[in-house]
């Protein structure tokens, strides 16, 4: 069992990762998006909370948000949890901390997921998907076999992201760079720290962060 984050810029696979881990090692995944969403749709307190300062146009406070991991974390997880989104900066690593030690828990590594920008923006700008059912492509990494049309499914509807262009995502990674990269170096310093190759095949990556976790 394990507690980790996984460190990485918008496109660096995070969350493909996170899934291979909830499907080889019992764990789970603890997306604040998604637990903000869950929150709201199941009525709770702090659902009830965060809906009221969402519709204010507010942006949901740290308080809360760890507020909702540990309620998450208090039903268990086989395999430990995967922190996904969440700590984004040294303030938010130090409430983490707080809450672990509260928890009679631990963060047992950090794996940053390393990318070449150029490269980055490269894998993601080139994506598409099937609007039909959800197939995965790349423009010169998997293009279709017929152009315009799924292979899986047949269908036509193939969509990219509007946000994935080359403009958006330059000023997301910089938005990364300086709000959650000091992480880097915070956890460095606590010896927590791994990185591997996050623009490896997907197989690749997700061995390799397996073995990170084998060492710990």
């Amino acid at each position: 069992m394990a507690n980790i984050i996984l460190l990485g810029p918008p496109g660096a696979g995070k969350g493909t990762q996170a899934k291979r881990l909830e499907e080889t090692r019992g764990m789970v995944q603890l997306s604040t998006g998604d637990m903000l969403k869950d929150a709201i749709a199941r009525g709770t307190e702090l659902g009830r909370r965060v809906e009221g300062i969402m519709a204010r146009g507010e942006l949901v406070t740290d308080e809360i948000v760890i507020g909702l991991i540990e309620d998450r974390m208090k039903g268990g997880a086989r395999g430990g949890f995967i922190f996904d989104g969440f700590p984004r900066t040294l303030k938010q690593a130090d409430a983490l901390a707080g809450l672990m030690t509260r928890m009679g828990s631990t963060l047992d590594r950090v794996i940053e997921m390393q990318v070449d920008d150029a490269a980055l923006v490269a894998r993601i700008t080139g994506r598409f998907t099937c609007g039909n059912c959800g197939a995965v492509y790349h423009d010169v990494t998997r293009p279709t076999k017929v152009a315009g049309v799924c292979d899986v499914c047949g269908s036509t509807d193939l969509k990219r992201r509007a946000d994935d262009n080359e403009d958006t995502l330059k000023t997301r990674l910089m938005e990364y760079y300086k709000k959650t990269s000091p992480l880097i170096g915070y956890y460095y310093a606590k010896g927590q720290l791994s990185a591997v190759d996050g623009l490896a095949e997907v197989d690749a990556v997700a061995d390799a962060i397996a073995s990170v976790l084998d060492k710990s």
